[in-house]
């Protein structure tokens, strides 16, 4: 028999959403109702959508690929990034879609931000957020 102490090997698997809820308990950020409001609206907008901690910071996919996350660092502000996942995909000549909301900020033509001030900012960009949302998954390929 051996002397070694046997490791549990039944780990406890925390769900992605428990991460989020977690992590959202946690932080300390001036516009957490915003956060937790942006949120909302998004696993609202499609019931395909998980969430968990990726890139120190919730994130949301559709069939275990990355579309939609979280980026906390601003000062009075925060985004949220709208991606292909995380794996490097060939370059796209275009924009995937026009945007006719003007809410995106386009950093390459698969990736755009939003940017959201306050609970009033959040509130004016509702609308166009679910509709950038819906529009996203369809052309990004999780659809």
């Amino acid at each position: 028999m051996s002397d070694k102490p046997q490791r549990n090997s039944t780990k406890k698997t925390i769900s992605g959403n428990q991460q989020v809820l977690d992590f959202l308990d946690k932080l300390q950020h001036p516009l957490q109702e915003e956060i937790e409001e942006v949120r909302r609206i998004i696993l609202s907008a499609d019931e395909r959508f998980t969430e968990h901690i990726k890139w120190n910071a919730p994130s949301f996919c559709i069939g275990n690929e990355d579309r939609i996350t979280f980026n906390l660092k601003g000062k009075g502000f925060f985004r949220l990034v709208f991606h292909c996942g995380a794996k490097v995909k060939p370059k796209l000549p275009l924009p995937l879609f026009d945007d006719h909301t003007g809410i995106l900020e386009w950093q390459s033509n698969d990736r755009a931000v939003v940017r959201f001030l306050n609970m009033d900012d959040v509130k004016d960009k509702e609308e166009n957020l679910r509709w950038v949302i819906g529009k996203w998954i369809e052309t990004s390929g999780s659809s």
